[in-house]
């Protein structure tokens, strides 16, 4: 485990999870939903390094200084705190200034030895889910495996939609959306996964039977059977994924 990680902006807390053992292992940066870093998530990339993954979990949220984890079940269905924390943290994290992060973060993994070599693995949901995508376009060369979780705004008509990074992709691509989001309508699916093709991505763009927000577990649309497929989907996912880009 690692306190922070220096980027341009300041220092980033960062966790950083292994498996038991010695390594070294495929790296995976995973990408925080919108109400932030909180137990549920931190207990999600513990999961996620149990199946074999070197796991690094930042906080997103850093430029906001300090903050207590948000009661993730009522941060969005109550207008005011909905609207106080886009404004104090998400307005923050925009996708400019994570991928500016991100460079951090991949040379971090890089210079790790318990991480193995070569190209890494980016998960990401609700927000994190987009900037998954945008940091798989933003460093083909770096990225090896890209997955987006309930994530909204993937084929927007905004200038950071990521499917417009679909050319610069070399990674393999899973999205999972979900349904009656209209955030990840069946428009944007059909607009991304169009996008990818034409780009010859590797990819697989599914929606699920689930609402917005359906993995971590402390969301008032927690959903345990699909936050269950979405594990049995997941690792095997990133290690076929990483394993045929092994340096």
């Amino acid at each position: 485990m690692i306190s922070s990680i220096q980027t341009r902006d300041g220092a980033c807390p960062t966790r950083f999870l292994t498996p038991v053992g010695d390594g070294p292992w495929p790296g995976v940066i995973l990408f925080m939903d919108g109400p932030g870093m909180r137990p549920a998530v931190e207990e999600m990339a513990q999961r996620l390094a149990g199946y074999g993954f070197a796991v690094l979990l930042p906080d997103l949220f850093y430029r906001s200084g300090p903050y207590e984890p948000v009661d993730a079940a009522r941060v969005f269905s109550d207008p005011a705190l909905k609207e106080a924390h886009r404004t104090r943290h998400m307005a923050l994290a925009t996708p400019g200034a994570v991928m500016s992060d991100t460079t951090a973060f991949l040379d971090w993994l890089d210079a790790e030895p318990r991480v193995r070599p070569g190209p890494k693995g980016v998960v990401g949901y609700c927000m994190g889910g987009r900037l998954a995508l945008i940091a798989a376009g933003t460093f083909p060369d770096r990225i090896g495996a890209a997955a987006s979780f309930h994530g909204g705004g993937l084929a927007n008509d905004t200038p950071s939609s990521p499917h417009l990074l679909a050319p610069q992709m070399k990674a393999q691509v899973f999205v999972a959306g979900a349904a009656a989001d209209a955030n990840f309508d069946d428009e944007q699916k059909a607009r991304l996964v169009a996008a990818l093709t034409e780009a010859g991505v590797a990819h697989t763009v599914e929606t699920w039977p689930a609402r917005h927000g359906w993995v971590p577990r402390d969301t008032a649309v927690h959903d345990p059977e699909q936050a269950e497929r979405h594990w049995r989907t997941l690792a095997p996912f990133l290690e076929g994924a990483l394993k045929k880009n092994d340096a």
